[in-house]
């Protein structure tokens, strides 16, 4: 994808997105790139330098000046798909959690681990995170419902709450895990060190978390106008009521 229209008065006609052959002259591979010293391949991402690349005007998709179009498209099912697996890998990670700490060979001092610690921690911490992970659900289902009624256009501040609260949410329930864990957590021993990096990853993947943030609160400030005017209009009727009681009303 790529800026072809700068002049262009709309800003959502400027880029175009194009097919280009990996053989193609010109496409040089410096480097597979790493997430937190993990290789992502095959589903990773490469710095590619394309330098004088010439490609059919067939490679081009869908229209001129139509990328941003093509985008948005993808963005809306799949930052909730990024919710969805979120969850699913903070259910895997609470899972493992409930399996070590109830091990009768990980006992110490003749207690099993959520038997230690002040207050019950390690069993707040379970409650916790199944509170957590119940309540994301909910947030993806109310998400995917505004999607069904009124496609992803029509559910865009429902996606972006799930987008900048279940990945967060989820890397909870994960830490917590490897806490339990201990040093094993954050070996290749078990398989919570590399779904946290990639869910942390998801902070930003898509849009990062401040962006959703920004526009959900924006969407919300849009509707104080119209508060305060119902706000004006029921203390309008209140004190008209009171009037015609015979209250004078002291404002």
């Amino acid at each position: 994808m790529g800026k072809s229209d700068p002049g262009n008065k709309s800003t959502y006609n400027q880029q175009s997105v194009v097919i280009v052959p990996a053989d193609a002259p010109g496409v040089k591979v410096i480097r597979p790139m790493q997430v937190f010293g993990y290789d992502d391949a095959p589903e990773g991402h490469c710095e590619i330098i394309y330098e004088n690349v010439r490609i059919p005007l067939g490679n081009l998709v869908l229209g001129w000046g139509r990328g941003f179009e093509i985008i948005q498209g993808r963005l809306g099912p799949g930052r909730i798909h990024h919710c969805m697996r979120s969850i699913g890998a903070a259910q895997a990670a609470l899972d493992l959690m409930l399996q070590r700490v109830t091990d009768p060979g990980r006992k110490t001092f003749g207690k099993y681990l959520y038997e230690h610690g002040m207050h019950g921690a390690v069993v707040a911490d379970i409650a916790k995170s199944r509170a957590e992970i119940e309540a994301s659900r909910l947030l993806v289902l109310s998400a995917a419902l505004q999607i069904d009624k009124y496609k992803a256009k029509g559910a865009l501040k429902e996606i972006g709450i799930a987008k900048f609260v279940v990945p967060s949410m989820a890397l909870t329930v994960i830490d917590r895990a490897i806490q339990s864990f201990g040093a094993e957590g954050v070996s290749q021993d078990t398989e919570l060190a590399a779904r946290w990096a990639g869910l942390r990853t998801l902070r930003i993947a898509d849009g990062p978390d401040a962006v959703h943030i920004q526009q959900v609160g924006q969407r919300e400030l849009k509707r104080a106008p119209r508060l305060v005017q119902k706000a004006a209009e029921r203390k309008r009727k209140e004190t008209a009521l009171l009037e015609k009681a015979g209250f004078k009303a002291h404002l």
